[in-house]
């Protein structure tokens, strides 16, 4: 309760200072965690992942609710070029910066590249939400937040099946990648549009506001099960059921199983609870994200600040390029710094080592 409260002290002092509030939260976790040893990640077992991955599915689906399909439209372009072009030259860049600064192979070197080529969508989503942006521009990054983690995943995992002693197959690798995006953004359609058809019916159910978010996770497990992207397909499907009204679909009433259906929209109050469950989520992530950072080795620590550094200024030409010259300079320079690591990286870090690749405890 003691953190809820002091989330809300950070809302208030982000819109007066600028400072975001979920520094703040990362610092409380850093005191707890890494600085004091009050708590540590493996205190929580099994849960830390598991409350990661619900805040991260949550966050997608209430953020895809806000974009307009206009925005989508319109943004769709740009957002895929911020995507690839970042990816790429992250992944160039920081490979080679990191064979020359430690003794990992060049092979390894750049699996770590393609590892930290994206966005964390967990840390987007809600600082786009407090930040006065374009809607446009906001669109391009939450594109990105949610495409480039996959993207990281197919390249990385290439490069480790490569280390593993396999061969690289660079068309197999693309199809991956477009089939994740296509087919989990065809399943979180149809989902959203079989849902709107069944949401009036659940609404006379009583307790049935939670029912929206547990079918976005049926969604989401679907599309994991069948090996495609459950993030992506959540985030597809909170877009379409947030535009049900724009889409006009004039769909002729049906009969299933003799009941009289027809797709509706959510109203404001599901929306609102939507918005709740995200804020509650979002504090303790924050949190749960400072009591994972490892303050160890002082030599790596350097190597990844100046990383850092090398993310940041090539992240500059990557948004001056890709993006309309009609967007504000305000909104350039919040893109420009918009590139936080998140679940998918600390994930995708963990494997060589798992896996016993040479250079995995570097990595």
């Amino acid at each position: 309760m003691f953190f809820i409260f002091l989330a809300h002290a950070f809302t208030g002092i982000f819109s007066r200072t600028k400072i975001p509030d979920v520094l703040w939260l990362i610092i409380i976790g850093l005191c707890l965690g890494p600085i004091f040893g009050i708590i540590v990640p493996a205190h929580l077992g099994a849960v830390g992942p598991v409350f990661v991955t619900i805040t991260l599915v949550v966050i997608l689906f209430e953020s895809g609710l806000g974009i307009s399909l206009d925005t989508l439209t319109k943004a769709w372009s740009r957002g895929v070029a911020v995507t690839t072009s970042n990816f790429l030259v992250t992944m160039i860049v920081v490979g080679t910066a990191t064979s020359l600064l430690t003794d990992l192979a060049p092979l390894s070197a750049f699996m770590l590249g393609a590892i930290i080529g994206g966005a964390s969508p967990a840390v987007v989503v809600p600082l786009l939400a407090q930040l006065k942006m374009r809607s446009e521009s906001s669109a391009i990054l939450l594109l990105e937040s949610a495409l480039s983690d996959v993207l990281c995943i197919v390249v990385a995992l290439a490069f480790l099946d490569v280390q593993k002693g396999g061969t690289p197959d660079f068309g197999f690798m693309v199809g991956s990648i477009i089939a994740s995006f296509l087919l989990a953004t065809i399943l979180g359609i149809v989902g959203a549009i079989l849902w709107s058809i069944l949401l009036n019916k659940i609404r006379t159910l009583q307790n049935s506001i939670f029912a929206t978010p547990a079918f976005v996770f049926v969604i989401f497990g679907i599309g994991e099960l069948l090996g495609y992207s459950g993030y992506i397909a959540a985030f597809a499907f909170g877009i379409t059921i947030g535009n049900m009204e724009l889409f006009k679909l004039r769909l002729k009433k049906i009969k299933l199983f003799s009941l009289s259906l027809k797709s509706v929209a959510l109203n404001e109050t599901e929306k609102m609870f939507f918005s709740e469950i995200v804020f509650l989520l979002k504090t303790f992530f924050f949190v749960y994200v400072g009591l994972s950072i490892q303050l160890t080795n002082s030599w790596l620590m350097y190597v990844g600040l100046i990383l850092t550094v090398l993310i940041f200024i090539l992240r500059i030409p990557v948004v001056r390029f890709s993006i309309s010259k009609s967007t504000p300079v305000e909104n350039a320079a919040l893109m420009a710094v918009m590139v936080p690591k998140g679940l998918a990286t600390a994930a995708l870090a963990a494997l060589p080592f798992q896996q016993g690749i040479a250079g995995g405890e570097v990595i």
